[in-house]
């Protein structure tokens, strides 16, 4: 893998990451079990689901006309009731994707919610939930991964602590919902037209010193423990792999180390990540917005697997070079809170 991308929890992701190991100078640790699977030397494809490769009905934006709407796929049901969709080009490009890459799901779902999704192509080997919570191998959470993740969550203020300042901040009549995702971190179904605009951002003001960054993505108001991140979890999966390079895809504050880590990276056109301009050398910003942009994604990194690692990438859209950080606070400072997205509920 290129050395140019930082290792989680290091360079520009300091205090952001969950360290993947010990530090053996190539960014990616060691001391987990699991060797080296089939594909080594291969590409690794991180993919954030929700609003990055699937998408909520309300979350399409099918702005052309009926006749020349894409035909969708359904991915996921809940309650009975079809949830997730993706296109049917956008299917058949994550078949043959993941036919010749270790392609990860890396979502901020918990396991549960993960396994409504029916993805196209081969059952992935590896996920990635709980935004690097989990680590699941054939569908089963490693224990170990598990065991890591909670000695580095004592680093920063406790769940507890953070939810009951979360629920004391709320008020009833925007607050839907509270839960709290597998004893990780917590989040707040709000109703988005009556939600204060100043509210998530004082949450934020608050998390930061605490340990904890925030997120808002559809309805949902997340807070997360800074040591809590996705790229940590896919770094290990990268050693166990043996992938030579990392490509990821993502749309919200929460995917932005991931973005960061991986050797190329990918961004539509909508989510926080948009809303907050995030730039970097290696990311290709897509025009493309909703279900097309999953498409969008996919396709841009089918093409990229015939580049050389390493190669640079080549724009679909404006780009410089400016850090942002993940969260609300981070080595660079505040960070803008996004404006909508879509993820499903539990």
């Amino acid at each position: 893998m290129t050395a140019a991308r930082p290792a989680p929890g290091t360079g520009t992701d300091a205090g952001t990451g969950v360290d993947a190991g010990p530090d053996t100078g190539t960014g990616i640790g060691s001391g987990l079990g699991g060797g080296s699977a089939p594909g080594a030397g291969s590409t690794l494809v991180a993919g954030d689901l929700d609003r990055t490769l699937i998408y909520s009905a309300a979350a399409l934006e099918l702005t052309m006309p009926d006749a020349r709407a894409p035909r969708l796929l359904c991915v996921e049901t809940y309650e009975s009731r079809p949830l997730s969709f993706m296109t049917e080009d956008a299917a058949r490009l994550l078949t043959e994707l993941a036919g010749r890459t270790v392609f990860v799901p890396a979502t901020t779902r918990t396991p549960e919610q993960y396994r409504r999704v029916r993805l196209p192509g081969p059952p992935p080997r590896y996920a990635v939930c709980a935004n690097g919570g989990h680590l699941l191998v054939d569908g089963v959470s490693d224990p170990a991964w598990r065991e890591r993740v909670r000695e580095r969550l004592t680093a920063c203020a406790p769940l507890d602590l953070v939810r009951s300042h979360m629920l004391r901040q709320a008020r009833p009549e925007w607050l839907l919902k509270e839960r709290v995702a597998d004893g990780l971190f917590a989040y707040l179904v709000v109703d988005r037209a009556l939600l204060p605009g100043s509210w998530v951002q004082e949450l934020a003001d608050w998390a930061g010193p605490q340990g904890w960054s925030v997120s808002l993505q559809g309805r949902k108001v997340y807070a997360v423990p800074d040591p809590l991140t996705k790229s940590a979890a896919v770094a290990e999966v990268a050693r166990r792999s043996g992938a030579a390079r990392v490509f990821a895809a993502g749309d919200s504050l929460l995917d932005a180390d991931l973005l960061r880590f991986a050797d190329t990276a990918w961004r539509p056109a909508h989510g926080e990540l948009a809303d907050s301009g995030l730039r970097l050398p290696h990311l290709r910003v897509l025009p493309d917005r909703g279900v097309l942009a999953g498409e969008a994604v996919l396709r841009g990194m089918g093409s990229a697997l015939a580049e050389p690692a390493g190669a640079g990438p080549t724009a679909t859209g404006p780009t410089a070079t400016g850090p942002v950080t993940t969260g609300s606070t981070g080595p660079t400072g505040p960070e803008p809170i996004g404006a909508p997205a879509a993820a499903p509920e539990a």
